[in-house]
């Protein structure tokens, strides 16, 4: 009916088409830098695998906060594709840094390839989760570190103090041997006695643990796993938990490293990525960043 009551034949509606939806000019100025870093990781991937990317800033320790990241970072990830994964860490919780690797191990499936890009370092518990890739591309900025795990403990005055195990393990053991060899010497008892023996069996625990871990992650390439975890939790070799691993030493120990040289297009590439995803964070934040996901934490 009409708008002067006369009857009028129903029409069938035509479909109007889908209006595109449009990000406005204020989004995009505010993302412009998330939209600049995807467009390079697509331009990365259009010849080489899926890359996701992890970089965290210099107080923003491998975490099991970090799981959420890692998920989304998996979402749209075929199972058993080949993952490149661009690591960057000061390194962390042991037990989180298992966590996350085994996620990105089992989406790639268990003969899937993984590889681990370090583009500046990736240290102690980041060490831990290179050891899980088939491959780890290193170039003349690339750093692995020690193994030797970190424990943060109160003193007798309630101050945080952040112990290395695998040093604390020796003097204890050094004095251990001194007190077994001059037993009626007061000052080495008074040194003895110093050594906690609920830390000591703790930082055993914690020491075992992280050989463990590296040991399996390494056994899954017929690595000599048991020579390697001993290289990287060598202490008369790397005194400093913070010291330099480069991509020679790494070969050298037997690790699977794909040497880029800084001037590679492909490296460059990797490392302007890494510059932008870095800037992008203060230092105890952390950025999971694909094609498809960005996040920052």
């Amino acid at each position: 009916m009409n708008d002067h009551g006369r009857d009028v034949e129903s029409q069938p509606l035509t479909p109007q088409p889908a209006r595109a939806i449009e990000k406005t000019p204020m989004f995009t100025a505010m993302n412009a830098a998330r939209y600049q870093r995807q467009t390079l990781i697509r331009e990365i991937e259009a010849s080489q695998p899926k890359l996701l990317c992890y970089v965290a800033g210099t107080k923003a320790p491998v975490d099991r906060f970090d799981t959420l990241g890692f998920v989304d970072m998996l979402h749209n990830v075929t199972p058993g594709e080949p993952i490149d994964l661009m690591l960057h860490t000061p390194g962390g919780d042991v037990d989180a840094a298992e966590k996350l690797i085994t996620l990105v191990r089992n989406a790639t499936g268990e003969e899937g390839q993984l590889r681990v890009i370090v583009p500046d370092y990736a240290k102690s518990a980041g060490t831990l989760m290179a050891l899980g890739a088939n491959t780890i591309i290193m170039s003349d900025s690339s750093e692995l570190g020690p193994i030797d795990p970190q424990v943060s403990s109160k003193d007798g005055n309630g101050h945080d103090i952040v112990y290395s195990v695998l040093t604390y393990l020796t003097a204890y053991e050094e004095a251990r041997q001194a007190l077994t060899q001059t037993s009626d010497d007061e000052a080495t008892r008074l040194t003895f006695d110093k050594f906690d023996p609920v830390i000591v069996r703790k930082f055993q625990s914690v020491r075992d643990r992280a050989r463990l871990f590296a040991e399996n992650l390494l056994k899954r390439r017929g690595a000599n796993f048991s020579k390697i975890a001993s290289e990287l939790m060598d202490i008369n070799r790397y005194p400093s938990h913070g010291q330099m691993i480069g991509w020679e030493a790494a070969r050298t120990m037997g690790l699977p490293i794909e040497y880029l040289p800084p001037t590679a297009p492909l490296w460059r590439k990797y490392w302007a990525l890494y510059c932008h995803l870095r800037l992008a964070i203060e230092s105890e934040q952390r950025i999971f960043e694909s094609n498809y996901v960005s996040i920052s934490m």
